[in-house]
């Protein structure tokens, strides 16, 4: 039996969050089906609708990968009309997001307080650098800053080199974070009835991928950063090829995969050092030396072709090129072209999972036009007839 709506079918989201990590949130609340409805304003969009040249995009920057689904209106936040009605919209909705600094939502008269008086079981998520309390709360932060203050950059990069600064993923991985926790409100609403406050910080998320290092600094030594090697295998590691810019991504887990490594390439086994795995992780950098040699002449797929059939973990790190034509995620529709008003069509990430009984998960909407939703928000909605709604543009509460 197929089930026609999806997971999050009837869910409302009355979304305030901007840039990438909230958004991100809602638009995986949205690909399960939720819906969501964009507040923005033409004097304050959000920021990734505008081109963005630090990421070599004079068009829309990444406004289409964490938008597409999503329902779009205008309210001006400095107009209390405008907050009036977004308050008669939280309280029609389940959920109520936003990413803005520590005590701007609290200044606009919509944090969690002020929407629970109007919406009494609301599921309420803030996402911020720090958190909402603590002494830390009021610094405000993007992507990068997230990573190097939860110690997740001190841990990336070459064992040799410096830290290394952390984008997007920490957005995303902030954002995958708060649709957990969200999930887990509604989840207790249903239950208790009772309302929920999600406070989200991102710095903390890039720490919690590091408890491993966390414990090693508890005990007084100090954790090394690994770059690509592996406490437990090796040769482990990215290895350039004979192509420019392709390399091999290589990990043998124990003997019999290094003896069919070195069957794969050809080549004997002559060195004592390394027919053992604790040989081979204590003399490592020399391995990684020898194993680049043989690697350097070779063509990286068909390397890795062969040793996956030698049964050897072994793949090209793929680029975005790769991504991008890769019949078997165009056939999973997780990766899917997305357009918008003034925006070419490009490919976007859909839903990576799947539902046995349901098919309507992933990117269903184009990316929205500013404010291309009114009619069925304000009207539909929110009931405000058509000459409300002009006098209220007259006076820029919408605009």
């Amino acid at each position: 039996m197929t089930i026609s709506s999806a997971p999050l079918a009837g869910i409302r989201i009355a979304d305030f969050t901007i840039h990438a990590a909230g958004p991100f949130c809602t638009h995986l609340l949205s690909q399960l089906g939720a819906e969501c409805i964009k507040i923005e304003s033409s004097t304050r969009p959000d920021a990734f609708r505008k081109p963005h040249a630090v990421y070599g995009r004079m068009t829309a920057a990444t406004f289409d990968q964490v938008s597409a689904n999503k329902l779009s209106i205008r309210l001006n936040l400095k107009k209390p009309e405008a907050i009036a009605l977004a308050k008669r919209l939280v309280s029609i909705s389940d959920i109520a997001a936003e990413s803005f600094r520590p005590g701007v939502i609290k200044r606009l008269g919509l944090d969690f307080d002020a929407l629970r008086e109007v919406k009494r079981d609301i599921v309420m998520l803030s996402l911020s650098s720090c958190g909402q309390t603590g002494p830390d709360s009021s610094f405000a932060g993007y992507a990068p800053l997230f990573g190097a203050w939860g110690g997740l950059g001190a841990m990336s990069g070459y064992s040799d080199g410096p830290p290394v600064e952390m984008r997007h993923v920490m957005d995303h991985s902030a954002g995958l974070h708060a649709a957990l926790a969200t999930l887990a409100a509604l989840n207790q609403r249903r239950r208790t009835g009772q309302a929920q406050y999600v406070d989200l910080a991102a710095r903390e998320v890039a720490s919690a991928m590091i408890g491993d290092a966390l414990v090693v600094a508890s005990q007084g030594l100090a954790p090394e950063r690994p770059g690509n090697a592996d406490p437990g295998m090796a040769p482990h590691g990215v290895y350039a090829s004979a192509q420019p810019d392709r390399w091999l991504t290589l990990a043998v887990r124990n003997d019999a995969e290094w003896a069919a490594l070195l069957q794969v390439l050809g080549v004997s086994d002559d060195d004592p050092r390394f027919r053992s795995m604790q040989g081979r992780i204590q003399h490592r950098a020399a391995l990684d030396a020898q194993v680049q040699t043989w690697l350097a002449t070779r063509d990286a797929d068909q390397t890795a072709e062969q040793l996956q059939r030698a049964g050897v973990c072994a793949h090209v790190s793929w680029n975005m090129e790769d991504i991008a034509s890769d019949p078997h995620l165009r056939e999973r529709e997780t990766v899917v072209p997305v357009s918008g008003p003034g925006i070419p069509e490009r490919l976007a990430v859909g839903a990576p999972a799947k539902f046995s009984h349901t098919q309507d998960v992933g990117i269903r909407r184009l990316t929205p036009a500013l404010g291309q939703d009114e009619d069925y928000v304000f009207g539909e909605l929110l009931q405000l007839s058509s000459t409300q709604r002009r006098d209220l543009e007259a006076r820029e509460v919408i605009c």
